[in-house]
Protein backbone atom coordinates (compact mmCIF):
# COMPACT_ATOMS: atom_id res chain seq x y z
CA UNK A 1 0.00 0.00 0.00
CA UNK A 2 1.25 3.51 -0.74
CA UNK A 3 1.48 6.24 1.19
CA UNK A 4 2.36 9.73 2.25
CA UNK A 5 4.60 9.91 5.45
CA UNK A 6 5.04 13.57 6.20
CA UNK A 7 8.95 14.77 6.77
CA UNK A 8 10.24 16.41 9.65
CA UNK A 9 11.81 18.94 7.93
CA UNK A 10 11.19 19.84 4.18
CA UNK A 11 13.25 18.49 1.66
CA UNK A 12 15.71 20.72 0.02
CA UNK A 13 15.97 18.00 -2.64
CA UNK A 14 12.65 18.51 -4.11
CA UNK A 15 12.61 22.13 -3.12
CA UNK A 16 14.91 22.69 -6.14
CA UNK A 17 13.55 19.57 -8.04
CA UNK A 18 10.03 19.94 -8.24
CA UNK A 19 9.75 22.68 -10.68
CA UNK A 20 12.63 20.43 -13.00
CA UNK A 21 10.10 17.54 -12.38
CA UNK A 22 6.80 19.29 -13.35
CA UNK A 23 7.61 20.08 -16.69
CA UNK A 24 9.29 16.88 -17.44
CA UNK A 25 5.91 15.24 -16.02
CA UNK A 26 3.71 18.53 -17.61
CA UNK A 27 6.01 17.44 -20.86
CA UNK A 28 4.62 13.71 -20.83
CA UNK A 29 1.18 14.80 -20.03
CA UNK A 30 1.09 16.90 -23.22
CA UNK A 31 2.07 14.00 -25.34
CA UNK A 32 -0.25 12.14 -24.20
CA UNK A 33 -2.99 14.45 -24.41
CA UNK A 34 -1.62 15.40 -28.29
CA UNK A 35 -1.66 11.93 -28.82
CA UNK A 36 -5.54 11.45 -27.71
CA UNK A 37 -6.20 14.53 -30.37
CA UNK A 38 -4.60 12.74 -33.02
CA UNK A 39 -1.51 14.55 -33.73
CA UNK A 40 2.30 14.33 -33.61
CA UNK A 41 3.23 14.29 -30.30
CA UNK A 42 6.96 14.37 -30.74
CA UNK A 43 6.70 16.59 -33.58
CA UNK A 44 4.21 19.40 -31.04
CA UNK A 45 6.56 19.46 -28.08
CA UNK A 46 9.67 20.11 -30.61
CA UNK A 47 7.06 22.76 -32.52
CA UNK A 48 6.93 24.12 -28.83
CA UNK A 49 10.14 24.01 -26.97
CA UNK A 50 12.89 23.33 -29.97
CA UNK A 51 11.24 25.97 -33.14
CA UNK A 52 11.18 29.39 -31.54
CA UNK A 53 14.81 28.94 -30.19
CA UNK A 54 16.08 26.80 -32.93
CA UNK A 55 14.21 26.08 -35.71
CA UNK A 56 14.63 28.05 -39.16
CA UNK A 57 12.44 31.34 -38.41
CA UNK A 58 13.69 31.83 -34.35
CA UNK A 59 14.91 34.84 -35.77
CA UNK A 60 11.08 36.08 -35.77
CA UNK A 61 10.11 34.01 -32.62
CA UNK A 62 12.90 34.79 -30.44
CA UNK A 63 12.33 38.14 -29.89
CA UNK A 64 8.32 37.25 -29.77
CA UNK A 65 9.74 34.87 -26.75
CA UNK A 66 11.06 38.22 -24.95
CA UNK A 67 8.42 40.35 -25.60
CA UNK A 68 5.68 37.71 -23.97
CA UNK A 69 8.16 37.19 -20.63
CA UNK A 70 8.44 40.50 -19.90
CA UNK A 71 5.06 41.19 -18.46
CA UNK A 72 5.22 37.87 -16.76
CA UNK A 73 8.45 38.35 -14.72
CA UNK A 74 6.96 41.53 -13.67
CA UNK A 75 3.75 40.74 -12.14
CA UNK A 76 5.34 37.34 -10.96
CA UNK A 77 7.84 38.89 -8.79
CA UNK A 78 5.27 41.40 -6.88
CA UNK A 79 2.81 38.46 -6.60
CA UNK A 80 6.11 36.24 -4.79
CA UNK A 81 6.60 39.57 -1.96
CA UNK A 82 2.79 38.83 -1.02
CA UNK A 83 2.99 34.62 -1.45
CA UNK A 84 6.20 34.55 0.77
CA UNK A 85 3.99 36.63 3.43
CA UNK A 86 0.93 34.45 3.18
CA UNK A 87 -1.31 37.45 1.47
CA UNK A 88 -3.14 36.00 -1.29
CA UNK A 89 -3.54 38.55 -4.60
CA UNK A 90 -5.16 36.51 -7.02
CA UNK A 91 -6.16 39.54 -8.86
CA UNK A 92 -2.61 40.56 -10.18
CA UNK A 93 -4.56 40.55 -13.84
CA UNK A 94 -7.15 43.47 -12.86
CA UNK A 95 -4.21 45.23 -11.35
CA UNK A 96 -2.65 44.66 -15.16
CA UNK A 97 -5.72 45.88 -16.78
CA UNK A 98 -6.07 48.81 -14.47
CA UNK A 99 -1.88 50.15 -15.06
CA UNK A 100 -3.05 50.17 -19.15
CA UNK A 101 -5.69 51.99 -18.84
CA UNK A 102 -4.21 54.78 -16.51
CA UNK A 103 -1.02 54.49 -18.35
CA UNK A 104 -2.74 55.38 -21.97
CA UNK A 105 -4.94 57.77 -20.14
CA UNK A 106 -2.03 60.55 -19.40
CA UNK A 107 -0.02 59.22 -22.66
CA UNK A 108 -3.27 60.16 -24.82
CA UNK A 109 -4.58 63.64 -22.70
CA UNK A 110 -0.84 65.10 -24.08
CA UNK A 111 -1.43 63.67 -27.78
CA UNK A 112 -0.18 65.09 -30.01
CA UNK A 113 3.23 66.37 -27.81
CA UNK A 114 6.11 65.66 -29.20
CA UNK A 115 7.81 65.42 -25.12
CA UNK A 116 8.75 62.03 -25.30
CA UNK A 117 10.78 63.06 -22.34
CA UNK A 118 7.78 64.07 -20.29
CA UNK A 119 4.74 62.12 -21.86
CA UNK A 120 6.18 58.61 -21.76
CA UNK A 121 7.74 58.97 -17.89
CA UNK A 122 4.54 60.00 -16.53
CA UNK A 123 2.65 57.52 -18.49
CA UNK A 124 5.06 54.80 -16.79
CA UNK A 125 4.28 56.60 -13.29
CA UNK A 126 0.58 56.53 -14.21
CA UNK A 127 0.30 53.26 -14.88
CA UNK A 128 2.27 52.02 -11.63
CA UNK A 129 -0.28 54.03 -9.18
CA UNK A 130 -3.01 53.08 -11.27
CA UNK A 131 -1.89 49.22 -10.51
CA UNK A 132 -1.33 50.19 -7.11
CA UNK A 133 -4.34 52.32 -5.83
CA UNK A 134 -6.20 49.05 -7.50
CA UNK A 135 -4.13 46.72 -5.72
CA UNK A 136 -4.68 48.98 -2.10
CA UNK A 137 -8.46 48.27 -2.51
CA UNK A 138 -7.97 44.65 -1.00
CA UNK A 139 -5.79 45.53 1.04
CA UNK A 140 -7.87 48.28 2.89
CA UNK A 141 -11.20 46.12 3.21
CA UNK A 142 -8.78 43.33 4.70
CA UNK A 143 -7.03 45.52 6.87
CA UNK A 144 -10.21 47.46 7.88
CA UNK A 145 -13.13 44.80 7.77
CA UNK A 146 -11.08 41.27 7.58
CA UNK A 147 -12.72 40.84 3.81
CA UNK A 148 -10.73 38.14 2.27
CA UNK A 149 -8.48 39.02 0.16
CA UNK A 150 -8.41 36.79 -2.77
CA UNK A 151 -12.61 37.22 -3.38
CA UNK A 152 -11.97 40.75 -3.56
CA UNK A 153 -8.85 41.36 -5.90
CA UNK A 154 -10.16 38.53 -7.91
CA UNK A 155 -13.71 40.22 -8.44
CA UNK A 156 -12.11 43.24 -9.08
CA UNK A 157 -10.74 41.30 -12.02
CA UNK A 158 -14.01 41.76 -13.80
CA UNK A 159 -14.60 45.45 -12.56
CA UNK A 160 -11.51 46.28 -14.29
CA UNK A 161 -12.30 44.19 -17.45
CA UNK A 162 -15.49 45.65 -17.89
CA UNK A 163 -14.34 49.48 -17.40
CA UNK A 164 -11.32 48.58 -20.22
CA UNK A 165 -13.98 47.67 -22.44
CA UNK A 166 -16.22 51.03 -21.51
CA UNK A 167 -13.06 53.05 -22.33
CA UNK A 168 -12.04 51.46 -25.64
CA UNK A 169 -15.76 52.52 -26.41
CA UNK A 170 -16.08 55.70 -25.21
CA UNK A 171 -13.92 58.37 -23.33
CA UNK A 172 -10.38 56.48 -24.80
CA UNK A 173 -11.78 55.41 -28.67
CA UNK A 174 -9.81 57.46 -31.42
CA UNK A 175 -12.03 60.18 -32.82
CA UNK A 176 -10.28 59.64 -35.82
CA UNK A 177 -10.93 55.34 -35.97
CA UNK A 178 -14.51 56.07 -37.87
CA UNK A 179 -16.57 54.81 -35.10
CA UNK A 180 -14.85 51.40 -34.11
CA UNK A 181 -13.83 50.50 -30.17
CA UNK A 182 -10.40 51.45 -29.43
CA UNK A 183 -8.10 53.96 -27.83
CA UNK A 184 -5.54 55.44 -30.78
CA UNK A 185 -2.50 52.96 -31.34
CA UNK A 186 0.37 54.18 -28.85
CA UNK A 187 2.71 52.70 -30.41
CA UNK A 188 2.72 54.74 -33.53
CA UNK A 189 2.79 57.73 -30.82
CA UNK A 190 6.65 58.51 -30.67
CA UNK A 191 5.82 60.36 -27.57
CA UNK A 192 4.50 57.45 -25.77
CA UNK A 193 5.60 54.88 -27.84
CA UNK A 194 7.39 51.63 -25.95
CA UNK A 195 9.53 50.53 -29.04
CA UNK A 196 12.59 48.07 -29.10
CA UNK A 197 15.50 49.87 -27.79
CA UNK A 198 17.81 47.25 -30.49
CA UNK A 199 15.72 46.66 -33.90
CA UNK A 200 15.28 42.73 -33.97
CA UNK A 201 15.87 41.98 -30.53
CA UNK A 202 12.43 42.07 -28.86
CA UNK A 203 14.01 44.62 -25.99
CA UNK A 204 12.04 47.14 -24.97
CA UNK A 205 11.57 49.10 -21.60
CA UNK A 206 9.66 46.52 -20.06
CA UNK A 207 11.86 44.06 -20.53
CA UNK A 208 14.61 46.56 -18.76
CA UNK A 209 12.41 46.80 -16.37
CA UNK A 210 11.19 43.19 -15.28
CA UNK A 211 15.07 42.31 -15.17
CA UNK A 212 15.55 45.60 -13.18
CA UNK A 213 12.89 44.12 -10.69
CA UNK A 214 14.13 40.85 -10.69
CA UNK A 215 17.63 41.91 -9.12
CA UNK A 216 15.77 44.58 -6.84
CA UNK A 217 13.47 41.95 -5.33
CA UNK A 218 16.23 39.08 -4.82
CA UNK A 219 18.27 42.30 -2.88
CA UNK A 220 15.03 42.66 -0.80
CA UNK A 221 14.32 39.62 -0.08
CA UNK A 222 17.79 38.40 0.94
CA UNK A 223 19.52 41.48 2.05
CA UNK A 224 16.68 43.82 3.85
CA UNK A 225 14.74 43.61 6.81
CA UNK A 226 11.94 43.72 5.16
CA UNK A 227 12.48 40.61 3.11
CA UNK A 228 12.87 39.34 6.15
CA UNK A 229 9.35 40.43 7.60
CA UNK A 230 7.99 38.63 4.49
CA UNK A 231 9.86 35.38 4.93
CA UNK A 232 9.30 35.17 8.79
CA UNK A 233 5.51 36.29 8.10
CA UNK A 234 5.12 33.11 5.62
CA UNK A 235 7.09 30.76 7.59
CA UNK A 236 6.07 31.49 10.87
CA UNK A 237 2.71 33.91 11.84
CA UNK A 238 3.32 33.09 15.57
CA UNK A 239 6.96 34.00 15.03
CA UNK A 240 5.96 37.13 13.76
CA UNK A 241 3.32 37.92 15.77
CA UNK A 242 6.23 37.42 18.83
CA UNK A 243 8.07 39.43 17.27
CA UNK A 244 6.65 43.07 17.10
CA UNK A 245 5.65 42.34 13.33
CA UNK A 246 2.03 44.37 12.33
CA UNK A 247 0.64 41.99 10.07
CA UNK A 248 -1.28 45.24 8.40
CA UNK A 249 1.18 46.73 7.52
CA UNK A 250 2.64 43.81 5.69
CA UNK A 251 -0.37 43.33 4.13
CA UNK A 252 -0.55 46.58 2.70
CA UNK A 253 2.60 47.24 1.41
CA UNK A 254 2.25 43.47 -0.40
CA UNK A 255 -0.61 44.50 -2.07
CA UNK A 256 1.24 47.88 -3.41
CA UNK A 257 4.19 46.24 -4.07
CA UNK A 258 2.00 43.39 -6.22
CA UNK A 259 -0.13 46.28 -7.32
CA UNK A 260 2.55 48.27 -8.65
CA UNK A 261 4.40 46.02 -10.66
CA UNK A 262 1.27 44.40 -12.58
CA UNK A 263 0.42 48.26 -13.46
CA UNK A 264 3.87 48.64 -14.52
CA UNK A 265 3.89 45.55 -16.84
CA UNK A 266 0.04 46.98 -18.59
CA UNK A 267 2.06 50.13 -19.19
CA UNK A 268 4.44 48.73 -21.22
CA UNK A 269 2.46 46.58 -23.13
CA UNK A 270 -0.44 48.97 -23.69
CA UNK A 271 2.49 51.56 -25.30
CA UNK A 272 4.51 48.79 -26.74
CA UNK A 273 3.17 45.28 -27.83
CA UNK A 274 -0.33 45.70 -27.99
CA UNK A 275 -0.69 49.32 -29.13
CA UNK A 276 -3.95 50.03 -27.73
CA UNK A 277 -6.97 50.18 -25.19
CA UNK A 278 -9.72 47.41 -26.62
CA UNK A 279 -11.71 45.26 -25.19
CA UNK A 280 -9.00 42.41 -26.58
CA UNK A 281 -6.37 43.63 -24.60
CA UNK A 282 -4.14 41.10 -23.78
CA UNK A 283 -5.29 39.23 -21.01
CA UNK A 284 -4.82 36.21 -18.44
CA UNK A 285 -0.79 37.82 -18.04
CA UNK A 286 -1.88 38.36 -14.34
CA UNK A 287 -3.20 34.87 -13.52
CA UNK A 288 -0.53 32.90 -15.95
CA UNK A 289 1.85 34.66 -13.55
CA UNK A 290 0.88 33.21 -10.50
CA UNK A 291 1.97 30.14 -12.50
CA UNK A 292 5.63 31.66 -13.01
CA UNK A 293 5.47 32.61 -9.39
CA UNK A 294 5.45 29.30 -8.15
CA UNK A 295 7.13 27.71 -11.04
CA UNK A 296 10.06 29.65 -9.71
CA UNK A 297 9.80 29.20 -6.49
CA UNK A 298 9.09 32.34 -5.40
CA UNK A 299 12.58 33.13 -5.64
CA UNK A 300 13.74 36.11 -8.32
CA UNK A 301 15.81 34.09 -10.25
CA UNK A 302 13.74 31.16 -10.50
CA UNK A 303 10.38 33.63 -11.60
CA UNK A 304 13.25 34.49 -14.22
CA UNK A 305 13.64 31.25 -15.85
CA UNK A 306 10.20 30.79 -15.34
CA UNK A 307 8.76 33.63 -17.00
CA UNK A 308 11.00 32.83 -20.51
CA UNK A 309 9.45 28.75 -20.02
CA UNK A 310 5.81 30.06 -20.02
CA UNK A 311 6.68 32.88 -22.77
CA UNK A 312 8.03 29.95 -24.87
CA UNK A 313 5.38 27.99 -24.01
CA UNK A 314 3.15 30.81 -25.22
CA UNK A 315 5.06 31.41 -28.75
CA UNK A 316 5.96 27.64 -29.26
CA UNK A 317 2.10 26.78 -28.88
CA UNK A 318 1.17 29.44 -31.57
CA UNK A 319 3.93 27.57 -33.87
CA UNK A 320 2.55 24.10 -32.98
CA UNK A 321 -1.25 25.43 -33.49
CA UNK A 322 0.09 26.51 -37.22
CA UNK A 323 2.50 23.31 -37.83
CA UNK A 324 0.41 20.41 -36.11
CA UNK A 325 -2.46 21.79 -36.26
CA UNK A 326 -3.49 21.91 -32.42
CA UNK A 327 -6.51 23.59 -31.58
CA UNK A 328 -5.69 26.59 -29.03
CA UNK A 329 -7.66 24.84 -26.57
CA UNK A 330 -5.01 22.04 -26.02
CA UNK A 331 -2.60 24.34 -26.39
CA UNK A 332 -4.02 26.79 -22.81
CA UNK A 333 -4.81 22.48 -21.60
CA UNK A 334 -0.93 22.09 -21.84
CA UNK A 335 0.05 25.46 -20.17
CA UNK A 336 -2.34 24.73 -16.89
CA UNK A 337 -0.95 21.39 -16.79
CA UNK A 338 2.42 23.31 -15.72
CA UNK A 339 0.38 24.38 -12.38
CA UNK A 340 -1.18 21.12 -11.23
CA UNK A 341 2.41 19.65 -12.25
CA UNK A 342 3.85 21.97 -9.86
CA UNK A 343 1.25 21.61 -6.98
CA UNK A 344 1.25 17.71 -7.32
CA UNK A 345 5.33 17.08 -7.12
CA UNK A 346 5.44 19.87 -4.45
CA UNK A 347 4.02 17.50 -2.26
CA UNK A 348 7.33 15.59 -2.34
CA UNK A 349 8.95 18.45 -0.52
CA UNK A 350 6.87 17.95 2.88
CA UNK A 351 5.89 14.18 2.32
CA UNK A 352 7.54 11.16 1.17
CA UNK A 353 6.27 7.78 -0.52
CA UNK A 354 6.17 4.76 1.87
CA UNK A 355 5.11 1.26 0.87
CA UNK A 356 3.31 -0.84 3.47
CA UNK A 357 0.70 -0.92 6.26
CA UNK A 358 0.57 2.45 8.78
CA UNK A 359 2.51 1.12 12.03
CA UNK A 360 0.57 0.94 14.83
CA UNK A 361 1.78 2.92 18.19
Amino acid sequence: MLRLEKRPQPSTFWTYAAPLVAVVVTILLGMALFASLGKDPVGAIRAIFYEPLFGEFSFYYRPEVIKKAAPLILIATGLAFGFRAGVWNIGAEGQYIMGAICGAGVALAFYPSESRWLVFPLAIIAGTIGGAVWGLIPALLKVKFKTNEILVSLMLVYVAQVLITAFSSGLMRNPEGHGFPGSRNLSQYPAAANGELFAGTGVHWGVIAALIAVAVAYVILTRHQFGFDVRLAGQSPKAASFSGLNPNKLVIISLLLSGGLAGLAGVFEVTGPAGQILGSFPKFYGFTAIIVAYLGRLHPVGILMAGALMALTYIGGEVAQDREQLPAAAIMVFQGMLLFSILGVDVLTNYRLRFGKNEVR
